[in-house]
């Protein structure tokens, strides 16, 4: 079983690997889903992690309906994440009417070469899953994140069963969303997945001794003097779940 962790920063992909994660997927801004992240943060991450390094190629939250000029951003990250030494990228193009953009998810795909692929959940806002799976075994892309279609991958297990299933090893079923300590068990068992994406975080307060609590740099009432980082323990509860399991 292999257990891929969402990682917010570099710091957090540290912690995911102290946690027992097999691979991450290092991205920034999870408030919006994930974009792709920093140069600093991919090389920092490359040097300190010994574990798998894929890296979300997304730039913008939204839709995952592209300009040119976005398109253009995104061949340059897959390059700059292959030349900074990434073992995989993580990306999805659709269409306007909800199918795959094969032609230019192939550039993306060709360009990544050697690099594992992985479709996120792109695939879960495709109007007919059955034929997104299809496009993209043909297209040659190693696995597919889904929440089988649902808020979470244990609402959408029903899905994930079937694509499992539908994919007879062509391509890795990878569910993810909502994916916790009391539910991959049964998420695994009912599946037949091989690999999981979990998320699991923590608030780290801010270690300031002056705080100005007037001023917002985000949202008004969110606080500045705590960040998001990976949690590590709860990593490493839930991989010693499995095991025993």
């Amino acid at each position: 079983m292999i257990i891929e962790a969402c990682v917010n920063s570099a710091i957090s992909a540290c912690e995911a690997q102290k946690g027992g994660a097999d691979r991450v997927e290092l991205c920034e801004n999870l408030h919006d889903g994930g974009t792709t992240p920093s140069t600093g943060s991919i090389r920092f991450a490359r040097k300190n992690l010994h574990i798998g390094l894929f890296v979300m190629i997304r730039p913008r939250g939204g839709d995952f309906l592209y300009s040119m000029d976005e398109f253009e951003i995104m061949k340059d990250d897959v390059s700059r994440a292959k030349e900074l030494g990434a073992d995989g990228v993580v990306f999805g193009i659709l269409m306007p009417d909800g199918t795959i953009d094969t032609e230019r998810m192939k550039v993306l795909v060709d360009l990544a070469r050697p690099m594992g692929v992985t479709c996120h959940r792109a695939f879960d806002m495709t109007a007919d899953p059955y034929k997104a799976i299809e496009d993209l075994i043909g297209l040659g892309v190693d696995r597919i994140l889904t929440s089988g279609q649902q808020p979470t991958a244990p609402q959408g297990e029903i899905l994930i069963k079937d694509l499992v299933q539908k994919s007879a090893g062509r391509i890795i079923i990878m569910p993810g969303s909502g994916v916790k300590k009391h539910n991959i068990c049964r998420l695994i068992e009912t599946t037949g997945v091989k690999e999981v994406h979990i998320h699991l975080e923590k608030q780290e307060p801010s270690r300031m001794e002056f705080k100005q609590a007037s001023v917002y740099m985000g949202k008004p009432g969110q606080s500045e003097f705590e960040y998001t980082l990976t949690d590590w323990e709860k990593v490493n509860d839930l991989l010693s779940l499995i095991y025993k399991y």
